[in-house]
């Protein structure tokens, strides 16, 4: 059997087991709330991966690798310390409590949420059209899947292109959650097995221990702060900048509304360790970067060091070629893992939260108007992908983190906070983060979209916090018999 026939065979199976897990979602999926949120009656295990593969898609398996092959132990302890510290601190914070009021309101997407909570339709607008911004992530995973599949069939970035939009759009237009939620299920055990492998496979590179073998490449790429790199060059771009945007980040629609698939608030715990556990086996393939630039792997892109590291490092067996096409199999289900569901919620976000307002219509034709707008979404995505900038990571994280610094405040005062937040204030402090991350990244030379995305959530965060001293200070000289007759 040839390597290209065995390729085939693999990615038949995966084809067939994708659209059978597919068509059994269909056939739970009769309205807009299935195609949604999965009906809201997934158990925590499912939910639980479901999550961690959602988070750690095409950007862990793919492109981040290459952050940390660039620039050494800070980019690793960028993306796999501090990152996961903002993970878990976010869902430990959020999870019940968002969960429970997103239950009693019965909201669909996050916009929704927004709505039911502070009542207020513009806002919800507001943060439906922001997401749009999640388009910058859709592009990064259509090149990183784009990449893979041209390698592994010998085919044109483009052709690729094109297969990618096509698998996984056909598969989530009929199933919506529950597909997504299925085959990413199917898809998270090919991904542990890739990331065990490959993290075994190159452990003894570092034989000579892990701080000394770096050094071997250079003192700059062994250290906490690399003082060469534009990126992680101190404390704060490092460790604070990462904890907080990964923070922020969780509020993503496609990575937040997972809770509102679990049955109840009393599957949380499971569901977070599951996340967790899963989350941090996924992790290990940022130890990619660091085997690729130790056995001085020459590569065309950063954003295609995993990809050449896998033709190249097994290039001398004669079973290299078969190994890598499970290994290429195993990273295109991670990027498509994330990729179905930033659809499923982009597309359910704009049928309730665009449309809905305006077009009065059943579950039923919701659920129709959703996998129209699908479709639209994947045009889209096609065009921006055709011809993607040098740095598809960096040019991803533009987008994200913008919408991510937006995002932090509407959420976690209406998670933390008893009473409503009023609205002005929330609408300034998310208009000024993102004000402030794109002058910062784009004007005022702040290279690293991290960095300019926390100091947008800083300026955010002090907003809110101006207002709550405001509002004590107010409390305390107003009489007594006042603040009664409001209570």
């Amino acid at each position: 059997m040839t390597p290209m026939t065995f390729n085939l065979i693999l990615m038949g199976i995966m084809l067939v087991a994708t659209y059978w897990l597919s068509i059994k979602g269909m056939k739970k999926t009769s309205g807009l709330k299935g195609f949604a949120i999965a009906g809201g009656q997934m158990g925590p295990v499912l939910v639980g991966v479901t999550l961690a593969s959602s988070i750690s898609s095409t950007a862990t398996f793919v492109i981040n690798p290459g952050f940390v092959y660039t620039h050494g132990l800070s980019a690793w302890l960028h993306y796999g310390v501090a990152a996961f510290f903002g993970i878990a601190g976010a869902f430990i914070l959020l999870t019940r409590k968002f969960k429970a009021l997103g239950e009693k309101n019965g909201s669909l997407t996050l916009a929704q949420w927004l709505y039911h909570h502070y009542e207020s339709r513009s806002l919800s607008l507001f943060f439906a059209f922001l997401n749009l911004l999640s388009l910058t992530f859709i592009v990064l995973i259509l090149v990183g899947c784009s990449l893979i599949l041209a390698s592994l069939f010998g085919i044109t970035q483009k052709v690729a292109l094109m297969l990618c939009i096509g698998f996984v759009f056909s598969y989530i237009l009929f199933g919506g959650s529950y597909a997504h939620a299925y085959t990413n299920a199917l898809q998270s055990v090919f991904m542990i097995i890739i990331s065990v492998f490959l993290f075994v496979d190159g452990l003894p590179l570092f034989a000579d221990g892990f701080i000394t073998t770096l050094q071997s490449v250079s003192m700059d790429y062994a250290s906490v702060f690399n003082s060469s790199s534009v990126l992680y060059h101190d404390f704060f771009s490092v460790f604070i900048s990462s904890f907080f945007i990964t923070f922020a980040l969780m509020l993503q629609p496609h990575i937040l509304t997972k809770i509102l698939f679990l049955r109840s608030e009393k599957d949380t715990k499971v569901f977070l360790w599951t996340t967790m556990i899963t989350g941090g086996i996924f992790g290990l393939m940022l130890f990619i970067g660091f085997y690729a630039r130790l056995i001085d792997l020459p590569v065309t892109s950063q954003d295609a060091v995993v990809v050449t590291y896998i033709t190249q490092k097994f290039a001398d067996f004669w079973w290299g070629p078969y190994l890598k096409g499970m290994l290429s199999i195993g990273l295109l289900a991670a990027g498509l893992s994330t990729l179905d569901g930033i659809l499923v919620s982009l597309s359910s976000m704009i049928t309730t939260d665009f449309l809905g307002p305006m077009m009065k219509f059943d579950d039923k034709r919701g659920l129709d108007i959703s996998r129209y707008i699908l479709v639209v979404v994947g045009v889209v995505g096609l065009i921006l992908a055709w011809n993607p900038p040098k740095y598809v990571g960096l040019f991803a994280q533009k987008g994200v983190y913008a919408l991510a610094a937006a995002s932090l405040v509407p959420f976690l005062s209406g998670v933390m906070r008893k009473k409503i937040l009023p609205v002005p204030v929330v609408f300034t402090a998310s208009l000024s983060a993102l004000f402030v991350h794109f002058y910062l990244n784009l004007f005022a030379g702040v290279t690293n979209p991290a960095v300019s995305g926390t100091w947008a959530i800083l300026v955010s965060l002090t907003i809110w916090g101006t207002y709550e001293i405001w509002s004590i200070v107010k409390k305390s000289q107003t009489p007594q018999s006042v603040i009664d007759q409001e209570a």
